[in-house]
């Protein structure tokens, strides 16, 4: 397998679940600062145009993170970041999901429209006026979830994929102008343990 990787919470997500995995993949890495990911050699092998993407050993390619991840899991079992039983995946992706939507989705688009709007604009279709919306609505997953927080990480007592997807996009969120509200407590402790493991590093 060969990892397609750039800068960004995307990527790190991937580079992150496969740390904590142990598994070191060839990688190549896109440009984004010149808009390689836009380019034909690039979109022969994600149509999408982002990053990450992986090659198979069939020469076959996924895109999308939590695709991804999923199939290094089943590649990959142990230690289990999606689970073992049906029961423990079905939390961690109901987690994953709530997370990536309620929060990852809008704080990123708030940045590239926002202060990411000079890179972005020519790229994607940019709705500047949505910047300020969308931050106050990442914002309001992130009071949300304060409020669910019952154990050391988003799914209980299991460190899933749901910890990296989310601590991904808060760290890049601490550099982009959307910093996590410090009267937010237990997900302010949620985030330096986290930070803590030494996937955050390695991906970093």
């Amino acid at each position: 397998m060969k990892l397609y990787t750039s800068v960004g919470p995307n990527p790190r997500v991937v580079k992150m679940f496969l740390a904590e995995k142990g598994i070191d993949l060839a990688r190549v890495t896109v440009d984004l600062g010149v808009g390689e990911n836009r380019q034909e050699a690039y979109l022969k092998l994600n149509p999408a145009g982002q990053t990450p993407a992986l090659e198979l050993d069939d020469g076959s390619y996924l895109s999308e993170i939590t695709a991804i991840c999923e199939y290094i899991e089943e590649r990959h079992p142990s230690p289990p970041l999606i689970g073992a039983t049906p029961e423990e995946r079905a939390a961690a992706r109901m987690w994953t999901r709530r997370v990536d939507i309620m929060i990852c989705e809008p704080l990123a688009n708030g940045f590239r429209y926002g202060e990411g709007l000079q890179i972005f604009q020519n790229r994607i279709r940019c709705l500047p006026e949505a910047s300020a919306g969308l931050k106050a609505v990442a914002h309001d997953g992130e009071k949300w979830l304060e409020g669910q927080l019952s154990g050391p990480w988003i799914a209980g007592d299991r460190f899933t994929l749901a910890d990296i997807l989310l601590f991904a996009f808060i760290d890049f969120g601490g550099v982009v102008g959307q910093p996590l509200d410090p009267g937010l407590s237990k997900l302010n402790a949620w985030f330096a343990r986290v930070k803590e493991r030494p996937s955050a590093a390695a991906s970093a």
